[in-house]
């Protein structure tokens, strides 16, 4: 089978004020998407149900189709939904260093503030749960992929491109970089957790250190003059 490419948020939104719903389409769509997620994160994509979705929402399942137009793209729609919400609590507004002297604790707080938000629970469950579904459905891992590790690594590298102009990182492939960066921080809890469970996860001192350390290593093959500190 394969999934309906679903819509993202904003063009979800721009249809339905196109269609004259206005604010009351707007909020049947988000409660959708709230008892979807919840449907699909307890049951999975094929013991979900529609009915259940419906009744949790208070739409029919017919308002549900016209919203996303099938059950594989609502499941799309959910994922993307999940790992941009989640993507901007990582890669939002955050203030850059002042200087050479801020740059390690400007990559550890990046670091830390990353993999506390992908360790929580509801998005591991998210990523199991997608990956089980994968290769029926290749599109849910893009849809993870583009809105989460993609999109992660996109800013990641613009973030340590504008530290290379300011003189505070010397490298020659930001993207290159930012693949070092990420999975220096992500690499080891990130799998622990996918593959032994929750009880995997490292408690916060044990993430601090190991956050610590994989700065230190990044820093010690791309950082500038007094960046190294």
């Amino acid at each position: 089978m394969q999934i309906q490419a679903g819509r993202t948020e904003g063009q979800g939104l721009a249809a339905e004020a196109q269609a004259g719903s206005g604010a009351r389409g707007i909020r049947k769509r988000r409660a959708i998407l709230a008892a979807a997620t919840e449907a699909f994160l307890k049951a999975g994509f094929l013991g979900a149900s529609m009915d259940e979705v419906a009744a949790a929402s208070s739409v029919s399942k017919q308002t549900i189709y016209k919203h996303f137009g099938s059950k594989e793209a609502l499941f799309v729609a959910v994922v993307t939904s999940l790992t941009n919400a989640a993507s901007d609590l990582v890669h939002g507004d955050v203030p850059e260093p002042e200087g050479a002297d801020d740059v390690a604790a400007y990559l550890r707080d990046y670091g830390l503030r990353q993999l506390n938000v992908v360790l929580t629970p509801r998005l591991l469950q998210l990523r199991r749960m997608v990956i089980g579904e994968s290769s029926r459905f290749p599109e849910l891992g893009k849809a993870l992929y583009d809105s989460g590790p993609g999109r992660a690594m996109r800013a990641i590298a613009l973030a340590l491109e504008r530290l290379a102009q300011r003189g505070f990182l010397t490298l020659e492939d930001p993207a290159v970089a930012a693949a070092h960066f990420n999975w220096l921080v992500m690499g080891g809890p990130v799998n622990a957790a996918m593959l032994l469970g929750d009880e995997a996860v490292p408690n916060p001192t044990a993430l601090r250190r190991h956050v610590i350390e994989a700065v230190r290593v990044f820093l010690a093959a791309y950082a500038a003059g007094d960046a190294r500190r």
